[in-house]
């Protein structure tokens, strides 16, 4: 039954008459049907922490669009919560946790066999998505990556530059480099129980990664993608990775075989054109589309959707957004991206 899911022959790296398709945060507040069920469940973690709702809101955009795969709703931050640091969402501004700038503010944080308890809703999630959706939509689980999961870690919130984990990894590397391990080892554990659920490929987040530069993108981006992968793969020889290094510009170009991934999924900072050079040659690719055609929809959307879809027709190609869709996007300008990529396309 997987073999003839279209996201799954991609990702073993089909090149499709026309390239599956789903979307970064197709579940959302750009929905109302979303809006609705989060009002029910109070509040955002209530929400991911509550299998019933949390399933119902991962199968709302596969109801209403019949995108090639659902992702499993959740949010990164539920990792470190596991962990033992404190999570709270302010309304309007996002995330807070607790901070680890000192040793003695990792010390109480747990191993990374104990997280499962925590997560154990989450689990329930994916196990109930396995059953409930279409048998030819594709099941994604996913997790941050550890230097994106550590930049909010470090400073409590999301910052504009990840300027206080720069600064805790030049202050104090030891610490630094021991968060990271610890993040590394449990995102093992996290998608791991995720796949013995059902998810039938992961995807690894690292949204700051554009912002290690030299040495340090590899060490701290590249690197813990690679053990990630290849953790995944001793237990799961058969399991697609999609890695999202975001911001990673030409460095792109070459991961699929550094980090032992199957696809690469791409922002909207390098063209298709180029991507398709130097980047597809690799595997499958994903992307890009800009999010903000979700909100402004018309001619440009559809030209830009073709020209995409067109760039990566020579090989295994995913189409998505180059980030995830934003609150004010228009959910018809969804439908028409949808209805762009599965239309031929004119010579």
């Amino acid at each position: 039954m997987t073999a003839q899911k279209t996201l799954l022959r991609a990702l073993a790296g089909e090149r499709l008459p026309t390239p599956p398709i789903w979307m970064m945060r197709q579940a959302g507040r750009y929905l109302p049907e979303y809006r609705a069920t989060r009002a029910e469940a109070g509040d955002f973690l209530s929400l991911c922490y509550n299998p019933e709702l949390a399933t119902e809101v991962t199968l709302q955009p596969i109801r209403r669009y019949g995108f090639d795969a659902a992702i499993l709703f959740a949010d990164i931050l539920l990792l470190p919560q596991a962990l033992g640091a404190d999570l709270w969402f302010v309304t309007g501004e996002g995330p807070r946790l607790s901070t680890i700038t000192t040793e003695a503010e990792m010390a109480p944080l747990k191993g990374k066999d104990d997280i499962h308890g925590h997560l154990a809703p989450v689990y329930e999630t994916v196990a109930r998505l396995s059953e409930a959706l279409p048998k030819e939509t594709a099941l994604i689980g996913f997790a941050g990556a550890p230097w994106t999961v550590a930049t909010y870690m470090i400073a409590g919130r999301g910052t504009p530059d990840q300027g206080p984990a720069h600064a805790l990894k030049s202050e104090n590397r030891p610490l630094f480099e021991a968060l990271l391990d610890l993040l590394t080892e449990a995102t093992v554990e996290y998608l791991a129980r995720q796949v013995e659920a059902g998810a039938e490929t992961v995807k690894i987040f690292d949204s700051w990664a554009g912002s290690l530069q030299g040495e340090d993108f590899v060490k701290y981006a590249v690197e813990p993608a690679r053990r990630i992968t290849a953790a995944l793969k001793e237990r799961h020889p058969d399991l697609p990775v999609i890695a999202f290094p975001r911001g990673a510009g030409e460095r792109y170009a070459g991961l699929h075989a550094e980090i032992g991934a199957e696809c690469i999924a791409l922002d909207d900072g390098v063209t298709a054109d180029w991507a398709a050079a130097h980047v597809q040659t690799g595997g499958c690719v994903q992307g890009n589309l800009a999010s903000s055609h979700m909100v402004t929809g018309g001619e440009a959307l559809v030209e830009e959707t073709r020209a995409i879809v067109r760039a990566f027709s020579k090989g295994p190609h995913i189409f998505n957004l180059g980030h995830g869709i934003t609150p004010d996007a228009d959910p018809e300008n969804v439908a028409l991206m949808i209805e762009t990529v599965r239309s031929p396309v004119p010579a």
